[in-house]
């Protein structure tokens, strides 16, 4: 995978992100990059911060939730996975003469709110996508047209409607035809199983799936 198209992605993994995670990955996929992350492939072998450290390194740039800082009841931990890879990313980037090109956008929640745990971010251009779909997307697609020299770049709506309307649909037929062809089932039998398919969608099946949707509207 090329450098200059990869992006390394640092997000939650729980459930209460998977639509915000999924957003966020068909809109790297529509801008034209190859987003990297942890979970794309299983290696019992590494190590986890080893894996981590060679995406970075693998990626020109870099995207950043640091939107579960916060605990949310007492006696819970704060989460520090995040914040921990963007400062091995921006280590990185500041020791390495290879990486100085490199480019991050940091994601929170609501607006200012990193200022409470890391105060060391003043300065940096952080986008608040308030666990917003919508929000979050002209955030990603809006921080490509500034920072990367990409062109022709569908404008954020086109991509949001991609992404709510054109590409379930595809997903969702293309599928029920599968599965109906392998197991000459019923349509309502079908939906059923294609469904259940695309709400368990690991990440490699996940962007699979969306580059099929590019292949069939080129």
């Amino acid at each position: 995978m090329k450098y200059e198209r990869s992006v390394f992605i640092n997000c939650p993994f729980d459930d209460e992100f998977y639509i915000l995670r999924k957003a966020m990955l068909f809109t790297v996929l529509s801008c034209g990059f190859t987003p990297r992350l942890a979970l794309e492939s299983s290696d019992s072998g590494q190590t986890r911060i080893a894996k981590i450290v060679k995406l970075i390194r693998e990626s020109k740039y870099s995207i950043h939730d640091i939107s579960r800082l916060q605990a949310k009841r007492a006696g819970e931990y704060y989460r520090l996975n995040m914040p921990f890879e963007l400062g091995l990313d921006y280590g990185i980037r500041l020791s390495s003469k290879n990486h100085q090109d490199k480019r991050a956008l940091v994601l929170e929640t609501k607006r200012y709110d990193y200022m409470k745990a890391i105060s060391d971010l003043n300065g940096f251009d952080i986008k608040a996508h308030a666990n917003d779909v919508e929000t979050l997307i002209r955030s990603i697609r809006n921080w490509f047209s500034e920072t990367a020299d990409v062109a022709d770049l569908s404008g954020a709506k086109m991509i949001i409607e991609d992404y709510l309307v054109s590409y379930p649909v595809f997903t969702l037929k293309n599928n029920i035809n599968d599965i109906q062809s392998k197991r000459k089932i019923s349509l309502e039998k079908a939906e059923q199983y294609a469904i259940d398919k695309i709400d368990g969608f690991t990440i490699p099946e996940f962007i699979q799936s969306v580059k099929d949707w590019q292949k069939s509207i080129v």
